[in-house]
């Protein structure tokens, strides 16, 4: 170990075995009932945090899994004291649009009562406008969580580690109690790593945390360089569940510091009947959902930047269009648009917005149409600046390409996020849905007696349930509206 390792401390650890890193490998597919019977075990072993919450695991939970993701927190939290951390997506919270101010400050304000002891929150564009309500919101909860900052880790020629530490610098002066470098795709080379902490070291009085994939191969190299330039905390994922596209080895790392200033301390003996039990889930979930569970190493990442769980994703878009045979023109069409829409980075839902175009761009000029021919919604919003500002201008020419004009334009995305619906739109919304469900056997009667009654009748009813609705479901319906109404009928609950 470099002796530039010296007087730094025990590197801390984040284990995210309850959520991402079978969000990498799995599909985000482990239930609680999966996740039981280690908590206890997990609890003890002396974790930064256990990441178990937020990301895919909200829509997951309500769309395939047929559990209620707060109650997942609620079972979570009565079972551990080791902090749970969440990943949340700034002003997009868990799902794909930007919410209303007043939407993000009722969604952190339950995760804290739920039991969120960790938000770390990003914006995909690195927007900070995108984050100050949702930090905010998180350094006002009663229940004193820890909020991290991200900084969402890309390349491109616009990205350098000092335009990261002037948003580091940034997210300091918001009131954050700590930095998470935010690296998805595994992008992050070793020895631009540990230049990185030292710089952010050096410029912000605030831990830092690192996260990476293995996707590329750079994982353990690239926490290795970190953790000599003084990195403090790491995410990892114990061995089942590790590496490929989900992050290093949580044994491995503890072995290899060891002995050393930067020991962390762990007892990687007690891990192994925790492993043993998750090695099992894994099998469980591969054959019951026909997963593959194995993913290679896939260096290519490094050119066209496509997150790891992205790629088989894009696949099947193509073979569902009769394409299969286009894949490699479309890893070739994915940095262009890339760079036509002002170099994003590529992490959600930035990443699906992109990949989506350059799909249909491929599709598209294989049947003698131009690029841009055909333009979905959510890239004109990105386009336009609804998600924020991109690192640099989209380009006139695909601007006009998608026929956008100047008018439509958005300088300030938190002017668009106001007129977003708010709490008591959706409170109203989903009630009316119930009353709807309730009255629809009686509906054609009513009409058939009067024209207004059941209209009358239907109104009274919402009047009624309006206040009886958790605020937990009103922001499972604003985030996931046809997901969330399936599950509340599926339940007894609509």
């Amino acid at each position: 170990m470099s002796t530039s390792a010296t007087n730094f401390g025990p590197v801390k650890i984040t284990e995210t075995v309850l959520r991402d890193a079978h969000q990498s490998l799995l599909a985000t597919r482990m239930r609680t009932e999966q996740m039981l019977p280690m908590l206890s075990a997990l609890d003890k072993i002396g974790y930064n945090a256990l990441e178990a919450w937020g990301g895919a695991t909200y829509d997951t939970c309500l769309r395939f899994l047929n559990e209620d993701p707060w109650e997942r927190l609620d079972t979570l939290k009565a079972h551990l004291n080791t902090p749970i951390q969440m990943l949340l997506r700034g002003q997009n919270l868990l799902g794909y649009n930007h919410y209303s101010d007043d939407v993000v400050r009722a969604f952190v304000r339950k995760a804290s009562e739920h039991g969120v002891g960790v938000f770390r929150i990003f914006d995909a564009l690195n927007d900070v406008t995108n984050l100050r309500t949702a930090i905010d919101a998180a350094l006002k909860a009663k229940e004193k969580p820890h909020v991290q900052g991200c900084l969402v880790y890309t390349v491109s020629p616009f990205h350098t580690n000092e335009t990261f530490v002037e948003l580091a610098k940034q997210l300091q002066e918001m009131g954050v109690h700590s930095i998470c470098i935010k690296d998805m795709s595994g992008l992050l080379k070793p020895y631009v790593a540990e230049d990185l902490v030292r710089k952010l070291k050096a410029a912000v009085d605030l831990p830092i945390e690192l996260h990476t994939h293995y996707t590329s191969g750079f994982g353990s190299m690239t926490y290795l360089k970190a953790i000599e330039a003084g990195v403090d905390i790491i995410d990892c994922a114990l061995s089942p569940l590790a590496n490929d596209t989900s992050q290093p080895c949580t044994e491995t790392m503890v072995a290899t510091l060891e002995g050393t200033e930067r020991d962390t301390k762990l007892d990687r003996q007690a891990m192994d009947p925790i492993a043993k039990h998750f090695l099992q889930v894994k099998k469980d979930i591969m054959k019951e959902f026909n997963l593959p569970g194995y993913f290679d190493v896939n260096p290519k990442v490094l050119d066209f930047q496509i997150p790891g769980g992205m790629l088989s994703n894009l696949v099947n878009q193509l073979k569902a269009m009769g394409a299969a045979d286009k894949y490699q023109e479309l890893l070739d069409e994915m940095p262009r648009v890339r760079e036509d829409l002002g170099f994003p980075p590529l992490v959600t839902p930035s990443s699906q917005i992109v990949g989506t175009m350059a799909t249909m761009n491929v599709i598209m000029q294989a049947n003698g149409q131009p690029r841009y021919s055909m333009v979905p919604n959510e890239v004109r919003d990105l386009a336009r600046g609804k998600f924020g500002k991109t690192p640099k201008p989209v380009k006139p020419e695909v601007l006009a390409a998608m026929k956008i004009k100047p008018e439509e334009m958005i300088t300030d995305c938190a002017v668009e996020d106001a007129k977003a619906p708010k709490m008591a739109d959706f409170r109203k919304e989903l009630a009316a849905k119930k009353v709807e469900k309730k009255l629809a056997g009686i509906k054609a009667s009513l009409a058939s007696v009067d024209a207004d009654i059941y209209e009358q009748v239907r109104d009274s009813q919402i009047a009624k349930v309006l206040d009886e609705i958790p605020e937990e479901d009103v922001l499972s319906y604003a985030l996931f509206p046809q997901v969330a109404l399936d599950f509340f009928e599926k339940n007894g609950r609509l």
